[in-house]
């Protein structure tokens, strides 16, 4: 199904061969992101990111690289985190070769233009600003900043604009040299590609990618004694909100259960919290749940976006929700259903060879190990009702409670008053 190689130079390689597709996707994914790094340089994993595609000694502009991709119909693009950072083309498997050449391209002669940098300065300040004006999406980094607080974890992925507007070519250069060696990097190519040279071509392709010793995150503090909320001021049409709880890290094997309790609660549109607050009660639009597992945090939380006027009732009904699953547990027919939906969800997904590149990158550059998806299917299958009730009981618990809400609020105090579970 898959296969796992450690090139000389420590850099590991991952291939999922595919018959039956006729695309190939190639997937460079860093072991850093934003909690790797300092106040004084937040947001330059990210800035990095992007500087990466403006040029390189072969290609000494963004336009060459873009143009050669658009040639032959390649997708393309990169993304930052707080753990990693991504790199992939998918293109028809006829241009595996360019594929791999334009990304190991990339990842070892790029030039880091003075003016590019500068220019893409400008870029990432309107994508900061654009983020903000999306407050269906940045109550996720107003909850993550209520729990983790003035510490790498609590920190925006993007930055601030202040931090940004300073930072100096000397300073990518650096995080680049400390972070990107071979020892700290994964690249997989899953599609349709000749087995017998695959190793071969990205030998020849990664082989100078630079040996050395990444430097570590420091490790995530959380604190918390009670109930905590965090409103931010913005005029909307809408309340947005995330509610949730502090759960587990990527290595707990109660995340199997946790995954199948969010399920329950709010993964589909037959789900809980889908049923309860926008069939029956008509409060939402959208609503759903969803798990954050990282190698030392990890929470549980509901989005939602609400009339203005019942916000209150919306928090309340959730709450509802949590208490009823922790104390009642859930039925048989939920579990069931939830574990089916778990593997048709997954099994679609291995239609395509970016989801497999993913699937099997993002486990190892997380836990240095791949699991197959019938033994993920198996933990998921193995997790029990009482396993669920245990899990309940353990994250639905004042001490763990948070809620950040974005909209025309101003007064913190009478949603706390909310906050009891």
């Amino acid at each position: 199904m898959f296969h796992k190689t450690t090139l000389k130079n420590g850099l590991r390689v991952i291939t999922v061969p595919m018959k039956d597709v006729r695309s190939v996707t190639v997937l460079v994914l860093v072991g850093t992101g934003s909690k790797y790094e300092t106040r004084e340089i937040n947001g330059l994993s990210h800035f990095l990111e992007h500087v990466m595609f403006k040029g390189t000694k072969k290609r000494p502009t963004a336009l060459q690289i873009s143009t050669e991709l658009d040639r032959v119909g390649a997708e393309h693009n990169a993304f930052t985190g707080d753990e990693r950072t991504g790199y992939w083309i998918k293109a028809d498997f006829n241009h595996l070769d360019l594929a791999l050449d334009i990304v190991s391209d990339i990842l070892i002669n790029s030039t880091f233009n003075p003016k590019e940098i500068e220019r893409e300065r400008g870029v990432i300040i309107e994508e900061i600003n654009m983020y903000n004006d999306m407050p269906s999406r940045y109550t996720g980094v107003l909850f993550d900043r209520l729990l983790y607080g003035d510490q790498p974890a609590g920190w925006e992925i993007l930055g601030k604009k202040e931090v940004i507007s300073k930072l100096k070519r000397p300073e990518l250069v650096q995080y680049f040299q400390n972070q990107y060696v071979a020892d700290n990097i994964v690249v997989t190519v899953a599609g349709k590609f000749d087995e017998k040279n695959i190793l071969n071509k990205i030998e020849h392709y990664f082989s100078k990618v630079r040996i050395g010793e990444p430097k570590s995150k420091p490790p995530v503090v959380e604190k918390q004694s009670k109930p905590e909320n965090l409103v931010f001021y913005k005029k909307t049409e809408q309340t947005h909100f995330c509610l949730g709880v502090r759960a587990y890290n990527v290595f707990d094997p109660r995340k199997y259960a946790l995954s199948v309790l969010s399920s329950i609660l709010g993964g589909s549109m037959s789900s809980r919290l889908w049923v309860t607050i926008r069939e029956k009660k008509g409060l939402a639009y959208y609503i759903g749940s969803m798990v954050d597992n990282s190698s030392d945090t990890g929470f549980l939380a509901v989005r939602a976006g609400v009339n203005n006027e019942k916000v209150k009732d919306a928090i309340a009904a959730i709450l509802r929700e949590f208490r009823l699953v922790r104390d009642k547990g859930v039925t048989a027919e939920e579990l069931k259903k939830a574990k089916d939906y778990f593997k048709g969800k997954m099994l679609l997904a291995f239609e395509s060879s970016d989801d497999w590149a993913e699937f099997v990158g993002e486990q190892e550059i997380a836990l240095n190990k791949i699991l197959k998806p019938e033994q993920i299917l198996r933990k998921i299958n193995a997790v029990s009702r009482k396993d669920i009730l245990r899990v309940a009981r353990d994250i639905f618990r004042p001490s763990k409670l948070n809620l950040a809400l974005i909209g025309p609020l101003k007064d913190d105090r009478e949603f706390q008053k909310l906050l009891k579970i």
